[in-house]
């Protein structure tokens, strides 16, 4: 009865992953610029290996946190907010790409005047007509984020585990056929990342809300597991929820680029 906890805060157990983590990013860091001046990939890829253990078995050790109940309301409020600066971080950093895409759009460079000259696309590029398979793709990725809130609505309110998951594997489904379209997009692209602005902030803008994509695929595909263990209830889902914000953030990024790039921009 001593040791009982009679407060709503959770005192943290020292812990090896932060220091782990930093020094796995550095070592990642440092093989990536090896990489690029074609010394050797082993150094980035260890350290990208340490990278991901880490996030495993400190993400596991936070689910351990949950079931062991030091997830209180307070808890979960800094938890809450926590995801919601990250994914505000998020913001800003897609912010930067559009800034580059809609300045370079309305200011294109010609060789003697930028405001006569200049013509976007750039001569020669062939853009992707939207309305294929970039309409096909939004039409994917928005109906994976409903059958993610139909997961979340079914836990949250029913406590319907079925719902629970089926919604998830039908969300993470959707989310692979999403990559495998964008993967078959760029294998046929007129153009490359490199030689034009265009293609430039095309495949950064386009290419880093693919990387997301897989990101809130894996996410989700935790939170699939999870559920199939019974571990997600209508009081105590929060890693499901965390997950579900961030996959709504992947959509609605999606639609801005979809209207932007691929509608506005050709």
């Amino acid at each position: 009865m001593a040791h009982e906890k009679n407060h709503d805060y959770h005192i943290l157990h020292p812990s090896i992953w932060p220091f782990l983590g930093a020094v796995s990013a550095l070592v990642m860091l440092f093989g990536l610029v090896l990489w690029f001046h074609d010394v050797t990939p082993f150094v980035a890829l260890i350290g990208l290996a340490g990278v991901l253990y880490t996030m495993y078995a400190w993400w596991s050790e936070v689910v351990h946190e949950a079931h062991e109940g030091d997830h209180t309301p307070v808890v979960m409020i800094g938890l809450r907010y926590g995801m919601l600066m990250f994914i505000m971080s998020e913001v800003m950093f897609f912010a930067a790409w559009f800034w580059s895409f809609f300045k370079h759009a309305m200011y294109p460079m010609g060789p003697e005047s930028p405001m006569v000259d200049g013509q976007w696309p750039p001569a020669g590029i062939e853009t992707f007509d939207p309305w294929h398979l970039p309409l096909i793709n939004t039409l994917i990725l928005l109906c994976s984020g409903a059958a993610a809130t139909w997961a979340h609505h079914a836990i949250a309110h029913d406590n319907n585990r079925k719902d629970l998951i089926n919604g998830l594997a039908l969300a993470v489904i959707l989310g692979i056929l999403f990559t495998l379209l964008q993967a078959y997009e760029y294998n046929h692209a007129a153009f490359g990342f490199s030689g034009n602005i265009y293609g430039a902030n095309f495949f950064m803008a386009t290419g880093f809300h693919g990387f997301h994509v897989i990101i809130g695929t894996i996410f989700l595909g935790v939170c699939l597991i999870r559920a199939i263990k019974g571990h997600f209830t209508p009081e105590h889902h929060l890693g499901f929820e965390a997950a579900a914000w961030y996959w709504h953030f992947v959509d609605v990024v999606w639609l801005f680029l979809f209207a932007a790039v691929y509608v506005w921009g050709a």
